[in-house]
């Protein structure tokens, strides 16, 4: 099931240092808590869980500028609350993997486009919900940001990173090429139409191009094919806890019949493996499906 998810961070104007999630009362904010009561939305403050639930909620706290008065109080304490949601956006956005071990902070200092563009973008989002606490003097803001979608992170990021030429040549891998010995693979009911790959024995991270390798170090899966426009909205796969879970949500895309496998370790913090045999099963029933074309995929983590 795929949710918003809030990172709380608090910077008083004045006071340094961020809060954590526990530490903003959301019982002080009417607007907000209505908000957050109508979207359903859940507290977290991890990477894991961004693609786990597709959406960033932000939430920043502040107060007013020392000196000010009136309706004054007001604005600069919604600025302050602003000026924090956003660091603790770019905090969390700069964590986000891109590709086996390069994050979003890494692909900055190779690339000043990814920087500026990564900045931008956090500062060119408006708020969600605005709201002031008149009795003890605070603000409040919220910040919404996709992880898939028009004008979402992941829109912004694989447009970056497919054209970067650093990047690319970081994720260029040679293609996975199947044994030529004849291979039967085994009667099914049904064609296979989607991928589950279950990677709770591994320690395993989401990413904007999460690949699947054999082991021999060739490519299944490469999220770096698909069509930018299948990425965007889609990104490369769902992110789940369980395997009814990955069910479910692949049944979104369209997925009636998914081929579960499970990694057989990992490539890389996100990368999978997976046996000779199961590389050869998911290529087998992707050659009849063509599944993986359109990320119709799941990846089952701890």
């Amino acid at each position: 099931m795929k949710k918003s998810i809030i990172l709380a961070a608090v910077a008083l104007m004045g006071c340094a240092g961020l809060a954590q999630a526990d530490e903003v009362d959301l019982r002080h904010y009417k607007i907000a808590r209505e908000y957050i009561k109508k979207e359903k939305v859940t507290v977290t403050v991890t990477v894991e869980q961004a693609f786990k639930q597709d959406a960033i909620l932000v939430v920043g706290e502040g107060v007013p500028k020392k000196g000010t008065t009136g309706g004054q109080k007001r604005l600069t304490a919604l600025r302050a609350a602003e000026v924090s949601a956003q660091r603790a956006l770019a905090e969390l956005l700069k964590g986000v993997s891109i590709t086996g071990q390069t994050t979003v902070r890494d692909a900055e200092l190779e690339s000043d486009v990814i920087k500026s563009s990564v900045n931008a973008f956090i500062k060119g989002f408006q708020p969600v919900v605005k709201d002031w606490n008149a009795e003890e003097e605070t603000a409040l803001v919220i910040l919404k940001v996709g992880m898939n979608g028009p004008r979402s992170f992941g829109a912004m990021m694989y447009e970056k990173i497919l054209t970067e030429p650093k990047i690319k040549q970081q994720i260029e891998q040679p293609a996975y090429v199947p044994p030529t010995e004849q291979f039967t693979p085994p009667p099914v009911a049904r064609p296979y139409d989607g991928l589950i790959i279950d990677a709770t024995a591994y320690t395993f991270r989401p990413a904007l191009i999460n690949r699947i390798f054999n082991p021999k170090g060739e490519v299944l899966y490469d999220p770096a094919k698909i069509s930018q426009k299948v990425l965007v909205e889609q990104g490369c796969g769902e992110y789940t806890n369980s395997v009814d879970k990955a069910r479910a949500a692949l049944r979104k895309r369209g997925v009636n019949n998914p081929l579960v496998v499970a990694a057989s370790g990992t490539v890389s913090p996100s990368d999978l493996q997976v046996s000779g045999d199961v590389a050869l099963q998911i290529f087998s029933a992707n050659q009849n499906n063509g599944f993986m074309a359109d990320a119709r995929v799941a990846f089952v983590l701890k």
